[in-house]
Formats: C-alpha cells, sequence, structure tokens
C-alpha cells in the first residue's frame, strides 16, 4: 500500500502508517504540476522585484535586500544557523511523521520549491533516511525552525541521521542510498523550515495512541466495575440521553456491553440488603460522564489535527493563479498548542480515575472482601504484600501527569528582536503530551494487573463474557500471582503487549 500526497487528504491513520508501518510514500499527479507552476512564479519573481522569503533577510532582518548571486547563500546559511536544538532526538516515528507532512504541505503547491526538491524528501522517508532531530529549541512560531532545520539540514548532506538502526553524517546517509543532496535554490531554505510540523507530528500520533488508550481503558474499567461488583443501573441509557454528550452517550453504551451477562454486578436493593452502600463511588459510576469527556475531547483534537495536516502553514505563500506573494502566519502553532494542551488534560483524568480504582482494588476497607491488597490467598499477607505498591507507582505517575497537564499554550516568550513577541509553545506542550501518554499507558497496564488478580478471587466463570476475554488478554503477557515478584516487570510486559495491539480486537 502506498500514500499518494496531495496536499488535501492526509489522514491521521496514514501518518501512523507512515510513521510506525513504514508505508511507501507517492507523489499525485495533481500536486506535481502545481508545485511546478508555483516554482514557476518564484523563478519569475527572482528576477523582477524584491519578495519577502525569495531576496530578503529573515524574520528581524527581513528589510535587507539579498542581491541575486547571494541567493542560494542565503538559504543554506538560514539552514544551518537555524539549526539550534538541543537535547535527544525524536522518535523516529515522529521524525518520519514529520517528514510526511512537510511533503504534504509543500505538495499544496503553495511553497515555491522545486518538484525535485520534494521528490528528494520523500524518497529519503521511503528509504528510511532520518534526520537526528533534537527535540527541544522550537518556541512553536515562526512554526518549528529548529526541528525542521535539523531535518533541512540532512536534505543537503549535512547534519546527522539514522539509517537502519545506524547513527551516521548526513552525507553518508544519503550516499548510502544513492540520494544526490539538494542544492538550495530560492525561496527553498525558508519554504522547508517554516511550519507546525513537529507539534502536528506528535498530535497526530499521540491522537492514535490516545484513541487506542481510551478504548482500553473502558475495558479495564469494566473489568474492574465487574470484580467490584458495581450497580450497572448508572450506566442505563436513560441517564445519559438526558444529557447527552456524544462521548458520555457512547462510553456508557459501551460499559453495558462489556459488562452483560456478568454474574457479579448488582443493583442498589442487593447491596442494602448486605449493609452496602446504595450508591458506587465516582471512579465506578462516572466512568461514562469522565471517559466521555476524555473521547469528546480527543475527537476534537483530532479534527484540529487533520485540518492542520492538509495545511499550508510556512510565510510567505505564493499563489501562481493570483501571481500574488503574501506574507501572514499561518506558521502559528496557536490551534495546535491548544488541542496537545486539551490532550494531555484529557489523559490526565483518564490516569487519575483509573489510579483511584486501582486504590479501591487493593484496599480491604473498600474492595467489597477482596484480599487486602490482592495478596494471593495461599500466600501470607504481611510476608508477602501483594501489589501494594503498583498503587504507588499509578500514584507518582498520576501525580506527575497532573504537573504536565499545565497548560504550554497558555506561555509565550518574545523572540527575534520582538519582532515575534508572541510564541505558541506548541512543542512544549507536543513533549509533555507524549510523556503523559506513556505515564497513562502504565497505570492502565497496573489497574489491568490489579483486576485480573481480583478476578480470581471473584471466580473468572462469574465474570461478563467480555472481561473473560480481557482476563485471558493480560494472562497471555502477565501469570496469575502466587507470592511476592517484581511488580515492574509484569507491568513493562503488559505494556509492550498493549504496544503491540494484543487488546485491539477482543470483545466489545
Amino acid at each position: 500500500m502506498t500514500t499518494v500526497l496531495d496536499g488535501t487528504s492526509l489522514t491521521i491513520g496514514d501518518v501512523v502508517r507512515v510513521a510506525r508501518q513504514y508505508e511507501q510514500v507517492a507523489l499525485g499527479n495533481e500536486a506535481r504540476q502545481k508545485v511546478e507552476r508555483c516554482r514557476d512564479l518564484v523563478e519569475e519573481l527572482t528576477k523582477s522585484r524584491v519578495v519577502y522569503g525569495i531576496n530578503t533577510g529573515f524574520g528581524a532582518l527581513s528589510n535587507v535586500t539579498i542581491s541575486p548571486g547571494d541567493l542560494e547563500e542565503l538559504q543554506i546559511n538560514l539552514i544551518r544557523s537555524h539549526a539550534a536544538g538541543v537535547g535527544p532526538a525524536l522518535p523516529t516515528d515522529v521524525t518520519r511523521a514529520m517528514m510526511l507532512l512537510r511533503a504534504n504541505t509543500l505538495a499544496k503547491g503553495l511553497s515555491g520549491v522545486r518538484l525535485s526538491t520534494l521528490e528528494t524528501l520523500i524518497a529519503m522517508i521511503n528509504l528510511r533516511v532520518h534526520p537526528v532531530i533534537p527535540e527541544r529549541g522550537s518556541v512553536g512560531a515562526s512554526g518549528d525552525l529548529a526541528p525542521l532545520s535539523h531535518l533541512a539540514l540532512v536534505m543537503v548532506g549535512e547534519g546527522e541521521a539514522e539509517h537502519l538502526g545506524q547513527r551516521m553524517s548526513g552525507s553518508e546517509a544519503l550516499k548510502a542510498v544513492a540520494i544526490v543532496p539538494v542544492r538550495l535554490k530560492a525561496k527553498e531554505g525558508l519554504a522547508l523550515t517554516n511550519g507546525t510540523q513537529m507539534m502536528t507530528a506528535v498530535g497526530a500520533l499521540m491522537v492514535h495512541d490516545a484513541n487506542m488508550l481510551a478504548d482500553i481503558a473502558e475495558r479495564s474499567g469494566a473489568l474492574s466495575f465487574d470484580v467490584l461488583q458495581g450497580l450497572v443501573e448508572a450506566f442505563d441509557k436513560r441517564i445519559h440521553e438526558s444529557r447527552p454528550h456524544p462521548g458520555q452517550v457512547k462510553s456508557a453504551r459501551r460499559m453495558l456491553q462489556l459488562l452483560e451477562d456478568s454474574k457479579l454486578v448488582g443493583s442498589g436493593d442487593e447491596r442494602v440488603r448486605k449493609g452496602l452502600h446504595r450508591q458506587d463511588p465516582y471512579c465506578l459510576r462516572c466512568i461514562p460522564q469522565v471517559m466521555g469527556a476524555a473521547r469528546d475531547a480527543i475527537d476534537y483534537a483530532s479534527r484540529v489535527i487533520e485540518v492542520e495536516l492538509n495545511s499550508a502553514n510556512d510565510n510567505p505563500l505564493i499563489f501562481p493563479e493570483d501571481r500574488a506573494v503574501l506574507s501572514g502566519g499561518n506558521f502559528h502553532g496557536q490551534p495546535i498548542a491548544i488541542v496537545l494542551d486539551l490532550l494531555a488534560i484529557a489523559l490526565t483524568t483518564v490516569g487519575n480515575l483509573m489510579e483511584r480504582r486501582i486504590a479501591r482494588l487493593l484496599d480491604p476497607n473498600l474492595n467489597l472482601g477482596l484480599p487486602p491488597f490482592l495478596v494471593p490467598p495461599a500466600a501470607k499477607a504481611g510476608l508477602n504484600s501483594g501489589l501494594m505498591t503498583s498503587q504507588y507507582s499509578a500514584a507518582a505517575l498520576a501525580s506527575e501527569n497532573k504537573i504536565l497537564a499545565h497548560p504550554a499554550s497558555a506561555d509565550s516568550i518574545p523572540t527575534s528582536a520582538d519582532l515575534e513577541d508572541f510564541v505558541s509553545m506548541g512543542p512544549a506542550a507536543a513533549l509533555k503530551l507524549m510523556r503523559v501518554v506513556e505515564n497513562v499507558r502504565f497505570i492502565l497496564a497496573i489497574e489491568l494487573i490489579c483486576a485480573a488478580e481480583a478476578a480470581e478471587t471473584r471466580g473468572i466463570e462469574n465474570l461478563s463474557r467480555s472481561n473473560m476475554e480481557t482476563h485471558k488478554a493480560i494472562r497471555e503477557s502477565v501469570p496469575k500471582l502466587a507470592r511476592d515478584r517484581q511488580i515492574s516487570k509484569d507491568i513493562d510486559r503488559l505494556v509492550r503487549a498493549l504496544h503491540e495491539g494484543a487488546f485491539d480486537n477482543i470483545g466489545s
């Protein structure tokens, strides 16, 4: 299968397949024509007038006119000077997503690059030449300048790259796959470095991951609900249709499906007869309200990200039909920064909810007769601590997420001699979000492990059919606890299983 770029129809699913599954990329025929028409106008303008981004300096130096003989040096100097990123390299999937997004933006035919330059970028994606891009150094306006400059450096045979697991110079990587380095012409350096591709690449991948986490978090919540003998009337459709937020309605419907035919869930009257509370705690009763809000946030973020995937977000933009070159601010990352922060907040609440269920599963005062800390009945509580400290880890991760959920998009700091005086901080939001997603994945694994252990006590045969399948999937990675062992290894194995899609095709 091949993803064909036309500048208008790229999806989050396309990004995931290219970034993580190494799907091939091609350029559509209409896009080729648009790129060539736009380039023709750039070539004409370099000979006839002074235009920002084509034959001027950049940023606060935009009033400096550059002579025709210096235009190539101007472009390479831009790339070199703006490659000022610091810190560890971005993960390979983020780098590949960045490359794809930049190629798709250039395919719109509004940026002024030569067709050969765009084809070089696509060849690098297909032949797995991945620029080494430091993760820090961008404020998200004028776009992700530093990360994109490190990307462009490899295109011209400089910088560093990774190819087939080996880190090497950019020139060595291109030589290994027989790609000729680009010699930048007018406008091309700016076209390659001005845009929102770093933050948007992270956003696309994290939206995908957030959807997967939400699906499994509902499954995990259903298993905990089952073993804690929750009251399913809280998921009655009449309750949720009276407050019809789409995510809430969807989540409530799914919880009923996941718990269908359970022998453990009961009614409020039965609870009262047993001397228990008629209502469940919020971490059980309000699963649809919390998960639904998170789902709605993920859906909103998905819509914003998919618009950005297919947007022209550099400056200036060139419109061949009107023979116009227009300067604006499409490079500004505020729309992306806000939804990245929103995703971090939404996933933080999901992690918080799971941590509260973990605590309840382990607490003998709250878990309705389950062993303290789920120490196996055959083991001696006290001599064995069971899953006690797994909750410590979940609590630490949940609390770290609360810190990370502080919105980066509410911040700004001026750059470029105060010309670029209000920035988005979208890359900071992206980096925080990646950490939140990682933390939530660990919390999710911990809840699944605890709920599976509790199910052994309740009796697997008493679970709903769907929860039996969930329990089976957990046990394929994590064996039943017989006595104390190193829990971190169990958590890591289950997280790897989540990464590999072990829960993607089970039950409802």
